[in-house]
């Protein structure tokens, strides 16, 4: 499952969108983003976060590729 859920996870962020924990979770089944991060970025692939603050004042994490 982790596999499927760390392609699903690259597929969404190649596509120029960013991800957090609550849309991995709702899109992927994910419970733990931040190891897929982890895993996606051994493989080499160049994924950066920033912190986001939501709606409700809370600080998140987003995850992202950045455009060239």
């Amino acid at each position: 499952m982790t596999d499927s859920q760390n392609e699903q996870i690259l597929r969404h962020l190649q596509s120029g969108k960013p991800i957090t924990a609550m849309e991995a979770l709702r899109l992927y089944g994910s419970l733990r983003l931040s190891g897929r991060i982890y895993d996606l970025k051994r493989r080499g692939n160049a994924i950066s976060a920033r912190t986001v603050t939501t709606l409700t004042g809370k600080r998140i994490a987003e995850y992202y590729i950045a455009k060239p």
